[in-house]
């Protein structure tokens, strides 16, 4: 059983919360609107707990599912009290027509996310490849995901295949833009054919 924080009270907080809960992990809500995290935590239940806003998370793993715009300053809001922690990047930075992204390479949201965390902070990126309604099916699925800490990337992945996904080690926290493009992909192939409850996936032929 894993300890995790969620930073955020939207769909993806509400899928990735859920199914935590469901593979007996315990969960703690954290956001700047306390009613909404504890809605969420109430709806959710199975020991479901909410934390202050700022505050220190209560999880090893904190997972920041917010708007990529303001993942920045939420990482600069906690400071400190991200030291020590593991912090997950499920953003998409997709640009303003939804064509392409607002980071460029050496430059990705995770990247931005680890140059502001505090010392001892690990991030990883994971989840953005995935879209909230198919996480909340609680199927088998594979879940990409990139770090430079080999002891991140272990409880990480340990924490994914606990959830009945397949974790795939994409290399470094460089390999973070590539996903980035990786979320905008799963978006276009939805668009055109695919359908919203579409995963990416990886197959040995």
């Amino acid at each position: 059983m894993t300890s995790i924080s969620i930073i955020g009270s939207g769909n993806m907080a509400t899928a990735i919360g859920t199914r935590a809960v469901k593979h007996g992990h315990t969960v703690e809500f954290m956001s700047r609107t306390t009613a909404k995290a504890q809605a969420l935590a109430d709806g959710i239940g199975n020991g479901a707990t909410v934390g202050a806003y700022g505050s220190r998370p209560a999880g090893d793993i904190v997972v920041l599912a917010v708007l990529y715009a303001g993942a920045v300053d939420v990482v600069a809001h906690y400071g400190d009290a991200l030291a020590g922690k593991i912090v997950v990047d499920i953003t998409n930075p997709f640009n303003a027509n939804g064509d392409g992204l607002a980071t460029s390479p050496g430059n990705s949201v995770a990247q931005q996310i680890a140059a502001k965390a505090p010392e001892g902070a690990h991030v990883v990126k994971a989840f953005n490849t995935i879209y909230g309604g198919v996480l909340a099916q609680d199927k088998p699925m594979d879940a990409f995901f990139a770090a430079d800490s080999t002891e991140a990337k272990a409880r990480v992945a340990a924490f994914l295949e606990s959830l009945d996904m397949r974790a795939l080690d994409a290399g470094d926290l460089g390999m973070a833009h590539a996903l980035e493009w990786a979320g905008l992909l799963l978006v276009g192939v939805s668009r055109n054919g695919a359908g919203f409850e579409t995963a990416l996936g990886a197959a040995v032929l």
